[in-house]
């Protein structure tokens, strides 16, 4: 297939997904219904800035927004910058400033496919809590450790809800973005036992809840838990655009409670050995 082929598929590709017709579209980026419909059907070239324009206006992902250059012949506008790099420095100091604000309770920032970059304190203590210590440096994949049968789903109570939700908003992702690494994610979530049938359950009864709460039970401990998910305003970088930072809130004051216990202890045993408050970071 050639260039400007496959840009013109892309282009009717993410119309469609908007859910708008040709002459809507026209109409928001301010050209003529037969010239985008000469774009579309191949017929015609696009320049760069008609490139831009088009993808401004059909919301196209940042990542996306430099496939559809590319794949009419143009280079990428949008950069993708690792987190650890100096010029990303005080948006780093932003994210440790959120996750420190949310102790002691948990917080996370993940990339676009769920995995971990950074957590605080919290989440290091629920993690052990939960599965136990882990080794300096494991890759963890929050998705996977939800779908997996032997790493949260032992103890999470209402595991079919929140991973019927979850794999949800996985399947929303994949539609949104097009892209073949979502989909592998989708496709390998899917592949947990019990997880389809899951996705697949009728849902419960409407519950009293404002929220859908994860529901933890080990040792005779139960917790309750609900999260909210921040997102950058006006990214212009593929990296900070596509990151993700959870927090973990208590759904009741037993849960609060022991979440604050847990932080005062480790607190005290650091004072007594002289060290610095746990974090995790990976870049």
């Amino acid at each position: 297939m050639s260039r400007q082929h496959d840009f013109a598929a892309s282009l009717r590709w993410w119309r469609r997904k908007r859910g708008l017709s040709q002459l809507e579209l026209a109409g928001r980026t301010n050209i003529s219904q037969r010239h985008l419909s000469f774009l579309e059907l191949g017929r015609a070239s696009p320049s760069r800035d008609m490139v831009i324009r088009l993808a401004i206006t059909l919301d196209v992902p940042l990542r996306q927004h430099n496939s559809l250059l590319i794949s009419a012949g143009f280079a990428p506008v949008w950069r993708q910058t690792n987190l650890a790099a100096p010029e990303l420095g005080q948006i780093r100091s932003a994210l440790d400033f959120m996750l420190a604000q949310q102790e002691p309770f948990p917080a996370v920032a993940v990339d676009r496919h769920w995995n971990l970059l950074q957590s605080n304190s919290g989440a290091v203590r629920l993690v052990e809590f939960l599965v136990g210590p882990l080794a300096p440096d494991t890759p963890i994949n929050l998705a996977d450790a939800l779908a997996a049968p032997d790493v949260l789903r032992p103890h999470l109570v209402n595991w079919v809800e929140v991973v019927g939700y979850f794999i949800r908003s996985v399947e929303a992702d994949a539609a949104a973005d097009g892209t073949p690494e979502t989909a592998a994610l989708l496709k390998r979530l899917r592949a947990y036992e019990g997880v389809q049938a899951a996705v697949d359950a009728p849902p419960a009864e409407l519950a009293i809840s404002p929220v859908l709460p994860m529901q933890f039970r080990k040792d005779k401990i139960d917790l309750q838990l609900f999260t909210t998910i921040a997102t950058l305003g006006i990214p212009q970088d593929i990296t900070l655009q596509e990151l993700r930072i959870e927090s973990f809130f208590p759904m009741d004051e037993m849960t609060a409670r022991i979440l604050r216990g847990w932080a005062e202890d480790a607190s005290i045993a650091q004072s007594a050995a002289g060290s610095a408050p746990r974090s995790s970071v990976r870049n």
